[in-house]
Formats: structure tokens, sequence, C-alpha cells
């Protein structure tokens, strides 16, 4: 999960922990699971992510740009494939989006799109050209979209470069008994543990890693929560960081590389392997954002 970037969260944040100011979702978990090191826990959960073919999750949190935010999402995994719903407190007067990534192709609704610039559709369409999908997500979006990738795989596999990872305790998120595990993540832990991988799906995972770690415009350190339930699944994780951001660029004013905002936000998984129907919105309602845009420049 690692290009589908801007679907896996625009569009790959409550919170519960135990500690640094942060509020239990609700009480203790029972503490008989077999005796592993933290750093095995994550690796099991990294393992078992790889078993999920659909799930539902939640995001909440405060995004650089974007401020407060809420989003609800449902995805399969292959084919990539999601939709979402998703409020941002200083985007869109906090009105709501909905997205969905279908076939490749990103489509957008929402309260805030102009139906007069879109000819009438209450959609538009971008393909991986236009909204980007590389290491770093086009301007036209912002960060948002890797920050809000709900990938449980590539969030375990990041915190298996930490080197202090440690077991918080125990708690019950959403109903579901977990172990909850903390570590800081830096980049270049995470380039060692890509070379240090030693098979090429692990290292496939690293660069997943790495490549979401520069995405999100992160400050050296990101400080990473993971809450793992008994089947080896992850149930929920936060990551927490200072950002940097940039300005210029311009003839007029060099390109310069500025304090960003602190990103806080959470991502929880609702429903896991249950059946996710996603389909791309009616074409006759749907404008396409590249040919609408070389009207533009040849207007």
């Amino acid at each position: 999960m690692t290009s589908a970037a801007f679907a896996v969260l625009l569009l790959t944040g409550g919170t519960a922990a135990c500690g640094e100011g942060v509020a239990s979702d609700s009480a203790s978990a029972s503490e008989g699971s077999p005796a592993v090191t933290p750093v095995q826990a994550v690796a099991k959960a990294v393992a078992g992510s790889e078993r999920i073919t659909s799930l539902r999750y939640r995001v909440t949190g405060a995004v650089p740009e974007w401020g407060r935010l809420r989003a609800e999402a449902s995805m399969l995994t292959a084919p990539k494939t999601m939709g979402m719903t998703l409020t941002a407190a200083r985007r869109y007067d906090g009105g709501q989006l909905e997205l969905r990534f279908v076939d490749g192709s990103l489509y957008v609704h929402g309260e805030a799109v102009d139906t007069e610039f879109l000819k009438g559709a209450s959609w538009f369409s971008a393909d991986r050209a236009v909204w980007g999908g590389a290491s770093y997500d086009n301007n036209s979006y912002g960060l948002l979209p890797r920050q809000l990738e709900g990938s449980p795989i590539v969030q375990s596999a990041m915190l298996t470069a930490s080197k202090d990872v440690r077991r918080i305790g125990t708690e019950t998120i959403e109903g579901v008994p977990t172990t909850h595990y903390r570590g800081t993540v830096t980049s270049d832990g995470i380039h060692a543990a890509r070379d240090a991988a030693t098979d090429e799906a692990a290292r496939e995972r690293q660069i997943g890693s790495l490549d979401q770690f520069y995405a999100m415009r992160l400050e050296d350190t990101l400080t990473m929560d993971l809450w793992v339930g008994d089947d080896n699944r992850t149930k929920r994780f936060r990551m927490r960081s200072d950002t940097y951001a940039s300005k210029g660029g311009t003839v007029d004013q060099p390109l310069e590389i500025i304090d960003g905002e602190p990103l806080d936000m959470t991502v929880t998984f609702l429903d896991v392997n249950e059946p996710v129907t996603v389909e791309a919105p009616p074409a006759d309602d749907t404008a396409d954002l590249g040919e609408l845009a070389d009207e533009l420049g040849t207007a």
C-alpha cells in the first residue's frame, strides 16, 4: 500500500493510549497473552496484516494544513480500491468530501465542489498522472494523501525499524483486547532496516515505509503507537511528529524549507476481511480534471 496514496486517504488521527497525557479507550485487556518481545510482537503484526484483503477504518486527529479532521473509509487491498468520507476543519469550510479510488482513478465529490467549473457534473475524476502517486504527492492535493493512508502493513512495518520499541500495557479498543506498543522511528532507522532485510518482501515493506516517511514531510523523529490484538493484527495506530513545509520556489522567491505544523493522527481498524463494494460514479455525472485543466490552459 504505497502509491495509492491519495485515495488511501486525501485522498498510503480520538486516540487511545497509556501515559503521556493520552486518555485510555477502555479497561485493560487480559494479561494472559503469550510472552513475546515487543519487536517480535510488531513483526507478528506485520505478518498478520499481510493476510488482510479488505478493511474498514476511521481516521481522527490533526493534520498539517487541514486542521482537525475525521474520515471513515472502506478499502480492498487487491485490486487497490477505496471509498472515503472526510471532513476537515480548515478545508472546504468544514464540509464533507466523498472520495473513491477505482481502477487507478480518483473521484471526488462534496459540498465544496464547484459544479459550474465542472460544467454541471457533481464529481470530478483524476488519473494517476494528474493526482500523483510517487514518493511525493503532487502539490494540488498537499500532504494529506500519505498521512491518511490506512495500511496496517505499512504502519506496522514502519515500527519494525524502531530501535526502542517497548510494551506500554494492555487496553480494549472497540471491544477488542489489545497490547499497546510504542517506539520512535527515524529515516536513518528505516534505511538501516531496509538494508538489513533478509528477503525481498521485507525490503519492499521498508521501502514503502521510507516512501511514506518522506512523503509526509516528517522531521527527524516519528513517535508511533501500535495496538495489536490477540490475532496478531493491528487494531489501531497513532503517529505523532513535527513536520516541515516549504515556501517560495519561484523566480522572485527562492525555495525555503520552514517549520511545519505538528502531525497527530490515529487510525482505528473497525472491520477486517468483510465484503467491500466501491464503484466509480456515473460517467455522465463526472468531469475529467485533466481535460478541464487542458481547456483552461488553452482558453
